[in-house]
C-alpha cells in the first residue's frame, strides 16, 4: 500500500520561505515520477513541479520557475519543495503525488497516488 506522507506547511509573510517534505512508504520510491500539485479555494489542482527518476530531470510551472525547487533524496525516500520568495498567490494546500515507473505525473488525472495535503498560506 503506497502512502504519501507531506509535511512543512504554514503560515509566511511574502518574500518568505518554506520548505516541503513528502515521505514515501510501500511505492518503489527511486522508479518512478514524483511531482508536487497545489489546489486554492475554488479553484482546480495544478501541478506546481515534477522531477523524474531518470536523470532527476525536474520541470515546473511558469508561475514558480526560478522560486521553487523540485528535489528526491532515493535514499531517504523523501520528495522535497524548496519554495522562495513566496507570494500571496501560492497560497493553496499542496499535494504531493507519485506514479509508477515510466507514467507520467504531468496532470491530475495520470496520479494513482496523492498525500493528504499541507497548508501553504502566505499573507502580504
Amino acid at each position: 500500500q503506497v502512502q504519501l506522507v507531506e509535511f512543512g506547511g504554514g503560515s509566511v509573510q511574502a518574500g518568505g520561505s518554506l520548505r516541503l517534505s513528502c515521505v514515501a512508504s510501500g511505492y518503489t520510491y527511486s522508479r518512478g515520477c514524483m511531482g508536487w500539485f497545489r489546489q486554492a479555494p475554488g479553484k482546480e489542482r495544478e501541478g506546481v513541479a515534477r522531477i523524474y527518476a531518470t536523470g532527476g530531470v525536474a520541470l515546473y510551472d511558469s508561475s514558480v520557475k526560478g522560486r521553487f525547487t523540485i528535489s528526491r533524496d532515493n535514499a531517504k525516500n523523501t520528495l522535497y519543495l524548496q519554495m522562495n520568495s513566496l507570494k500571496a498567490e501560492d497560497s493553496a494546500m499542496y499535494y504531493c503525488a507519485a506514479v509508477e515507473f515510466g507514467a507520467s505525473c504531468e496532470r491530475p488525472d495520470d496520479i494513482p497516488y496523492w498525500g493528504q495535503g499541507t497548508q501553504v498560506t502566505v499573507s502580504s
